[in-house]
């Protein structure tokens, strides 16, 4: 583990939104905020669409609501030429994850002479001078909080990284409300990968003490509210609880970000199309275990959060998140989603070269070791 002094001294940045909302009914105060914008751009699923008549905007609005699941770069062109057309000078993200990504790189690009291929990376985008909202709909991704969004390659499946402090949002709305209608299973799932972002954040090789009481909250309130939210989709409470812990995820990814975990999940997106919490989820047991004899004390205080026996040994702390997973109702095999185990020395290559979050992970992940996490999970 690294040393405490050490890394409290390391320095880092950590940005936050301008403004939060949250609470039940929250949405309502959008309005107010974005009383003074004349041309508003709305961001959304088809799921979600219906959410944005109950925020009471004024002015000219548009809406567009054809983003996949998984967004790549003609997708997100189209979004963009019909942001260039519209003029907006307010964009809200009213959905999950991609909704939310696509709406910050469409805030920061729509005016600009920069191409999405010309910010891929850290800190290109020159500048933003539309207003950015972000309003989810799901608790997971955290996207509201970050600076970051991810879209695909096409050609290569490989997902390109932005992060720019620009994309960060002017506000951000939590209304519980909002998620009362997201199935039993993707709030199992999503939720999972709210958790999967704290515990990656807080084992990581850059953890920072900062950080570490934000991912320990987010993991504590997953642990208190997940199994509820799931139980009851309009346990307002739990409801509430899951998107402050999505939203602490979010905070965590900015100045520390994930590891091995993700990077396993990325290729289950791409390659066999699972939805990104889905992926997150079944990946998770296998690395928080893989990682236990790295990380023992952090790891103990990640198991009490979730209810789980405080045991050192791999195989059981495997057992037991596996377990807990399932009875969330998560299909955890991935023989279950299509896999083929032929795949997986692909797969295993693809996650191995994402070397931004694979350099993260406390104990180093060779291709031996994706490999044969992807066979335990089959």
């Amino acid at each position: 583990m690294s040393d405490p002094i050490l890394s409290m001294a390391r320095p880092i940045t950590l940005l936050q939104p301008s403004r939060l909302e949250i609470g039940a009914g929250a949405v309502s105060r959008l309005a107010e905020w974005a009383d003074g914008y004349s041309r508003i751009f709305v961001v959304a699923m088809a799921p979600t669409v219906g959410f944005a008549s109950r925020i009471g905007l004024k002015g000219t609005i548009e809406t567009f609501v054809d983003i996949p699941p998984e967004p790549d770069l003609p997708a997100f062109e189209t979004v963009l030429a019909a942001a260039r057309a519209f003029k907006p000078d307010l964009v809200i993200g009213l959905g999950g994850g991609s909704v939310m990504d696509v709406a910050k790189l469409v805030a920061v690009l729509w005016d600009s002479e920069q191409s999405i291929l010309d910010v891929v990376g850290v800190n290109k985008v020159q500048g933003r001078r539309t207003a950015l909202a972000q309003v989810p709909t799901t608790s997971g991704t955290g996207s509201e909080a970050g600076i970051r969004s991810l879209v695909t390659n096409p050609e290569t499946l490989a997902k390109l990284a932005i992060e720019s402090r620009h994309m960060l949002a002017d506000i951000v709305v939590l209304d519980p409300e909002l998620t009362y209608s997201v199935p039993a299973a993707v709030t199992a799932a999503t939720g999972i990968d709210a958790l999967a972002h704290c515990v990656e954040s807080f084992t990581n090789i850059k953890s920072h003490p900062l950080i570490d009481g934000y991912a320990t909250l987010g993991i504590e309130l997953v642990g208190k509210y997940l199994a509820r939210a799931v139980a009851n989709g309009q346990d307002t409470e739990a409801r509430a609880g899951m998107m402050l812990a999505s939203y602490y995820g979010g905070i965590c990814l900015g100045p520390v970000n994930t590891a091995g975990g993700h990077a396993l999940a990325y290729p289950l997106g791409t390659r066999l199309k699972l939805p990104h919490g889905l992926a997150n989820a079944i990946v998770f047991p296998h690395v928080l275990a893989f990682n236990a004899t790295e990380r023992p004390e952090k790891t103990a205080a990640i198991l009490v959060a979730l209810g789980l026996p405080n045991h050192a040994d791999e195989r059981i702390v495997l057992a037991s998140a596996l377990a807990w997973c399932r009875d969330l109702g998560v299909e955890m095999q991935l023989s279950r989603h299509g896999a083929k185990a032929e795949d997986f020395p692909l797969w295993a290559e693809e996650a191995f070269a994402i070397k931004r979050l694979i350099d993260n992970n406390p104990r180093a992940l060779g291709l031996p070791d994706i490999l044969s996490i992807y066979q335990n999970a089959y």
